[in-house]
């Protein structure tokens, strides 16, 4: 049986990824802050195992890799702010965007580097970030949320190199845009739900192979512009 670790396991975009992997058979670790509020809905899930973590705390990201003895597949790393929006100059509040940073940029490559012996001991695993479209250098068409994007491109950046550095060790590093998906981060409005966004990824996880490391994935697999 696989073992995929989740992270921001209690809520949105993380949360269904543990329902789905749990359903499909998987054994789920469900990363979160605060497990004890949320362990009887995740466990009633299925194989689902909750753990407290917080990826902007190397110690309790260490402490959790320590706890975890078995081969690790697959890590999926969701946890993610927005951050404030009045970033235009004059306006930047400088310790929420450090705070933006460390959840969004260091937060992941945290969580990724202590479990990375657990991914490298399941002989061939993957590891997956979710990004957004608004990380893209190459599709700036508004000058909203800078601290959301740059936070999202130096995620990018950070498992583009991972996966150079992982790729021999058989691990596959890639990063993916959920889309604009319904969830208290998105929105009533948003165009995709959570069900078909996670659904999407999933596909797009199962297809990635080693020769894609380093990819930048849409939720329907496509690979998009730097």
């Amino acid at each position: 049986m696989p073992t995929v670790l989740v992270t921001s396991a209690n809520r949105g975009i993380g949360r269904e990824f543990v329902r789905q992997y749990a359903q499909a058979g998987w054994r789920v670790i469900a990363a979160c802050r605060s497990p004890e509020l949320e362990a009887d809905a995740l466990r009633a899930m299925g194989n689902v195992r909750p753990i407290g973590m917080d990826v902007t705390d190397l110690v309790s990201v260490e402490a959790a890799a320590r706890e975890s003895v078995d081969p690790l597949h697959l890590l999926i790393n969701s946890a993610g702010v927005i951050g404030q929006t009045g970033d235009g100059p004059g306006e930047v509040d400088y310790g929420e965007w450090s705070r933006v940073l460390d959840v969004n940029l260091m937060g992941p490559v945290r969580v990724l580097d202590s479990f990375a012996g657990r991914l490298e001991a399941s002989g061939s695993a993957k590891a997956v970030a979710i990004t957004s479209g608004m990380g893209s250098l190459a599709d700036v068409q508004s000058p909203m949320a800078m601290m959301y994007r740059t936070s999202k491109a130096g995620l990018n950046m950070a498992m583009r190199v991972r996966a150079l550095q992982l790729k021999p060790r058989g691990v596959t590093v890639a990063v993916i845009n959920p889309g604009w998906v319904r969830t208290d981060m998105g929105g009533p409005g948003a165009k995709t739900s959570v069900e078909d966004s996670v659904a999407g990824m999933r596909a797009a996880i199962e297809a990635l192979s080693a020769d894609r490391a380093g990819s930048f994935l849409n939720w329907q697999g496509q690979d998009l512009p730097w």
